[in-house]
């Protein structure tokens, strides 16, 4: 295949990608869009090994052959409650992927024989700056990721790290890092400094995610997101692939935009993500005297549907873990049936990925109409006859608006308690995923339906 058409290719390749975003934009399109980015890889791939600048046809297609099949093993393996974690995972190897083309790139310097010694100059001293800086970002992608990876499955705590003067830290690791650069430069690309270099970024990007608390982990994910494709971008510089900066750029661009969006939503700083800087500071424990709460049944849940008009439910990850969105979607085809106005209410950081809970109603084929978002659905909450909270906690906690010392304090949330009555469906009254206690559980028109949500929710319907 001829250069000419390989570019061509890659073209054609990024103009299905930018296809593909457009069409995950939205929950009707997302199936399109899952098969405009296949095809295009498919294309980016084929055009890529049968490059005239390929070599080792036989290495890349048993890398390739072992790859796909880890890929399919595990997609087919997978829970839609374990795919925050495995998108923080498949981030790390876009991380270290960066990291090793750029030792690669610096070890077998690409030649660059047909410029005058001004110009071939300033080629190294750029390629140089590739190297070091597609390192730096690789190396903060992979530990960053595998702590979020860590964090979302359980085996680090959730709570932040706070080391002593932890942002005097980060900005130590980032002058020290710039340093480096600069010495990296002038001494025509010293081994020592790529080195250290490496070394401090690791334990940069692990001290980056390890400060942030779980309540504020799908943002992570997301800003991790917007980091693996600036790596990716970066290695395309390595290389000087064409294709590879176009699909990094796309990457890192939407998803640094999701994570401000998502920030917006949690009435967090933009930029107080990139620092690493908004973890919680203090946690409300579980012993802290709120009152009494008040427990119910499943056949009194199902009366008050009954005679509800309007109901409400706001899902969270409790029932992602429960796989209950099939009963769920069981008892709002039975209200509707008896006319009762049944919509969801979504908050935008709900479950543990951004669209966690939308593709998890998808799933249970749930009509998007009635699926609304956190801010289009807020103000008919006090016109609500019932709430059904499903799993969620830290969504609806009313501490955000009403306590400045909590940990969530200021982010917007559902304000569920503004219904004439909320029923919230827990296993105990242990705090969430934030490790912040929730008033909501204890106010006059709440009560709580404990259980494994998948059988509280059949006992409903049977009941319906």
């Amino acid at each position: 295949m001829s250069a000419g058409l390989v570019q061509a290719a890659y073209i054609v390749a990024a103009l299905f990608f930018i296809l593909s975003l457009a069409g995950l934009s939205k929950q009707e399109s997302a199936r399109s869009g899952n098969y405009y980015g296949l095809a295009g890889m498919t294309i980016a791939l084929i055009a890529t090994i049968f490059g005239p600048e390929s070599e080792g046809f036989v290495w890349i297609i048993i890398a390739m052959v072992i790859g796909g099949g880890i890929g399919i093993h595990y997609a087919k393996k997978v829970e839609m409650t374990e795919m925050p974690e495995l998108v923080a995972i498949l981030h790390s190897f876009v991380g270290m992927a960066a990291v090793l083309v750029g030792y690669n790139s610096y070890i077998d310097a690409p030649v660059i024989a047909s410029l005058n010694p001004q110009e071939a100059h300033a080629a190294h001293v750029i390629h140089l700056v590739e190297v070091f800086l597609g390192v730096f970002i690789g190396a903060v992608t992979f530990t960053g990721s595998v702590v979020a990876f860590g964090k979302l499955r359980g085996v680090i705590s959730s709570s932040p790290l706070n080391l002593p003067h932890k942002h005097k830290l980060n900005l130590a690791a980032v002058v020290v890092s710039t340093l480096l650069m600069i010495y990296f430069v002038k001494a025509d690309g010293s081994m020592f400094a790529l080195i250290l270099m490496t070394l401090i970024a690791f334990a940069f990007g692990y001290h980056l995610v390890a400060s942030i608390g779980g309540a504020d982990m799908p943002v992570v994910v997301s800003m991790l997101n917007s980091y693996s494709g600036w790596a990716a971008a970066a290695a395309g510089f390595m290389l000087a692939n064409d294709l590879l900066i176009v699909t990094g750029a796309l990457v890192g661009s939407s998803g640094a935009i999701l994570s401000y969006i998502m920030c917006k939503a949690m009435n967090r700083s933009f930029i107080s993500v990139i620092a690493g800087g908004f973890g919680q500071e203090v946690v409300i424990s579980d012993d802290v005297e709120q009152g009494e709460h008040r427990e119910t049944s499943a056949e009194e849940v199902a009366e008050m549907l009954k005679d509800s008009k309007s109901v409400i439910i706001t899902p969270g990850y409790g029932m992602a873990v429960a796989q209950a969105q099939y009963p769920v979607h069981e008892i709002t085809e039975k209200l509707r049936a008896q006319g009762v106005n049944v919509r969801f209410g979504i908050h935008p950081v709900a479950g543990r990925l951004p669209g966690h809970m939308n593709v998890l109603l998808a799933e249970a084929k749930v009509p998007y109409d009635i699926v609304l978002e956190m801010d289009e659905i807020n103000d008919d909450l006090s016109e609500t006859d019932t709430v059904l909270v499903i799993g969620a906690n830290d969504t609806v906690n009313p501490a955000a608006l009403e306590d400045p010392n909590s940990p969530i304090a200021g982010m917007p949330v559902l304000e569920v308690w503004n219904a004439k009555n909320v029923i919230v469906f827990k296993r105990s009254m242990n705090t969430g995923y934030a490790g912040v206690q929730n008033p909501l559980f204890f106010k006059e028109n709440t009560q709580m339906l404990f259980g494994d949500a998948k059988e509280s929710v059949d006992a409903i319907s049977k009941a319906l």
